[in-house]
C-alpha cells in the first residue's frame, strides 16, 4: 500500500468492472486497502474480477447492474450499503463503443444505445452515488475519453463523452463546497477488448490503433487506474472538475 493511496477501511464502487479499465481500477482500489463493489452486466466477468480481488486478500462484492436502468443502479447502491455500510469512492466506467457510420446513416436505436449507456449511465450512477458519498466525503471519477475533449468522427460516442465531461464539471461545481470532489479521466487508446472491437484485433487493427498514439503504443488499463486512484486520493485534494487526459499524446 502506498502512502498516497491509502484507502484502508474505505469502500469503492466500480462499474464496467468485468474487464479492461474497470477491472484494473477495481484491483487497484483493493490493492490499496479498499473494499470494492464491482458492477457489470457481464456476470461471469464481473464475478471473476471479484474473485481476483478476494484471491489477493481483498474484500469484494459483485453486483449485476445495467447502468441505463435507474432501479438497477439504486439496487446496486443499496447492496453496497448493506454489505459495507458506506460508500467513499466511485469510478463510473461502464460504456460501449459505437457501431455505425456517418451521422445520417446512424440508426436512432444505435444513438440511443450509446448515449443511454455512456452518458445517461453516468448521470444515473452519480444520482444514486452522491447521497452516500456525501455522508462522509469522498470522490467520484467518471471515465470519459479523448473523444470527450477533442473532435472524433463518431456520431454518438463523441457527443456522449463530451456530455460526460460537461456533467462532471456541472456536478463538481454543485458540490464544490462539500467534501465530495467530482473529476473525470479521459483515456486514449487503451489495450482493451473495446479497442480491439473498434479497430480489429488482427495485426492491421493493432497497427491502426497504435498509429494514432504519438507515444508509439497503446496505454495499459493499469495506467488509467492509477489516474483514477490519484484523483480519489488526498494528493488530489485541490483537483475539482478536471478532465484529466491520459492518452499518450493522442489529442495534443
Amino acid at each position: 500500500m502506498s502512502e498516497a493511496f491509502d484507502f484502508d477501511g474505505e469502500v469503492a464502487f466500480v462499474s464496467g468492472a468485468a474487464g479492461g479499465i474497470g477491472r484494473a481500477t477495481a484491483l487497484a482500489f483493493a490493492r490499496e486497502g479498499a473494499s470494492v463493489v464491482v458492477a457489470d452486466v457481464d456476470d461471469a466477468g464481473n464475478q471473476e474480477t471479484a474473485e481476483l480481488i478476494e484471491d489477493r486478500g481483498g474484500s469484494a462484492l459483485a453486483v449485476t447492474c445495467d447502468v441505463r436502468d435507474s432501479a438497477a443502479v439504486r439496487a446496486a447502491m443499496d447492496a453496497t450499503i448493506e454489505e459495507f455500510g458506506r460508500l467513499d469512492y466511485a469510478c463510473n466506467n461502464a460504456g460501449v463503443e459505437e457501431q455505425g457510420g456517418k451521422l445520417h446513416e446512424l440508426d436512432v436505436e444505435e444513438w440511443d444505445r450509446v448515449v443511454d449507456t455512456d452518458l445517461r449511465g453516468v448521470f444515473l450512477a452519480m444520482k444514486h452515488e452522491i447521497p452516500h458519498v456525501l455522508e462522509q466525503g469522498g470522490a467520484i471519477v467518471n471515465i470519459a475519453s479523448g473523444a470527450g475533449v477533442a473532435g472524433f468522427p463518431s456520431s454518438a460516442y463523441t457527443p456522449a463523452k463530451h456530455g460526460v465531461v460537461g456533467l462532471t464539471k456541472a456536478a463538481a461545481l454543485q458540490y464544490a463546497e462539500t467534501d465530495l470532489r467530482v473529476n473525470a479521466v479521459c483515456p486514449g487508446i487503451i489495450d482493451t477488448e473495446m479497442i480491439d472491437r473498434a479497430f480489429g484485433d488482427d495485426e492491421a487493427g493493432r497497427e491502426a490503433a497504435v498509429s494514432q498514439e504519438p507515444i508509439g503504443r497503446k496505454g495499459r488499463p493499469e495506467e488509467i487506474a492509477s489516474a483514477v486512484l490519484w484523483q480519489c486520493s488526498d494528493a488530489a485534494s485541490f483537483v475539482l472538475g478536471a478532465a484529466m487526459v491520459v492518452d499518450g499524446g493522442q489529442t495534443i
